[in-house]
């Protein structure tokens, strides 16, 4: 019998073909549970699949601060100017927690100094010192970048007047809706009607979105759950300025329907920021929420139109 002849090349390894790697039954698994053989796996019950969050959560906490915005409006307008400017100043501090993320790191010192005192102003001063105030923060964020390396320094400037236009600034619009003496029913006709954006929008998109409004974007946003939001919109608005400040109600339908587009742009501007800087949520501050700036991104955008809309349709009582 004749002895094998050594060629030179590696033989194989009756042990090693016939072995069998972790990794290897994993993809084996997956493909027989895939071809339908096998029991499949089972998933964690998720009380909203199709909602990507927690609902029992997210109405929980929802409800809480809400109720803590309605007791600071119908104490004082001053505690209702307070918890604002609080809310403020956390969502910028998880703006600029979230821009580091895309190493944009603006100066923290004035942000957050114009974060703190730009809502009171407006609401002790008016338009004129809003627009004061912001203005002086623009300069505080470009000399206070201006000492030191210039690296970035473009960058992290308009990173500052980016977040000083986006949270202080637009919160501070609400603080102009309360300050008129029905200012707390001006509050409540501005967040029933964006929220509703929110409810109508979730609700008939959870049910029968089929069509994406912007996939690269924000996937679980549909058309059908637009066409929710702009129905329940128009008719929160008709009748909550109607009956809470007694006004006409086409001023509430033409209110109701620019708060629904503020309201998208602002939940879509939103997750086009996160999704450039490659994070889910701003933070986790807030149980089946995730930051405050997730809950303010409709609010925000809505503030301005709802006031710009109020304030020359609807007499102060």
């Amino acid at each position: 019998m004749s002895e094998p002849v050594d060629t030179g090349a590696p033989q194989p390894d009756p042990a090693a073909a016939t072995a069998v790697t972790p990794e290897a039954t994993r993809r084996s698994t997956r493909g027989s549970t895939r071809a339908g053989g096998g029991a499949p796996a089972t998933a964690p019950h998720n009380p909203t699949p199709r909602a990507g969050r927690n609902l029992y959560a997210a109405v929980g906490v929802g409800v809480f601060l809400g109720a803590v915005v309605l007791a600071s409006l119908f104490i004082r307008k001053e505690a209702f100017v307070v918890v604002a400017t609080v809310a403020a100043v956390v969502a910028t501090w998880e703006l600029l927690r979230a821009m580091a993320e895309g190493d944009i790191h603006p100066p923290v010192v004035p942000t957050f100094v114009g974060a703190a005192v730009i809502p009171p102003v407006a609401y002790a001063f008016g338009p004129e010192a809003l627009a004061s105030a912001v203005a002086l923060t623009f300069v505080a964020i470009l000399v206070w970048r201006s000492i030191g390396s210039t690296r970035d320094a473009a960058r992290d400037i308009a990173g500052g007047f980016f977040t000083t236009l986006y949270v202080p600034s637009l919160v501070s619009f609400a603080i102009l809706l309360v300050s008129p003496d029905d200012g707390p029913s001006r509050i409540v006709v501005f967040i029933l009607t964006t929220i509703c954006s929110d409810i109508g929008g979730y609700a008939v998109g959870v049910l029968f979105g089929k069509h994406p409004m912007a996939p690269t974007v924000s996937p679980k946003k549909s058309w059908e759950g637009f066409a929710g939001s702009v129905v329940s919109c128009v008719l929160a608005g008709s009748l909550a300025v109607h009956f809470l400040l007694d006004g006409r109600w086409w001023v509430g339908a033409l209110m109701g329907c620019c708060v629904v587009v503020a309201a998208t742009i602002g939940d879509l501007c939103e997750s086009m920021i996160k999704r450039d800087l490659g994070i889910k949520d701003m933070s986790n501050l807030i149980p089946g929420h995730g930051g405050l700036m997730d809950r303010l991104d409709s609010l925000v955008i809505a503030a301005p139109v709802t006031w710009a809309i109020l304030t020359p349709f609807v007499a102060v009582h």
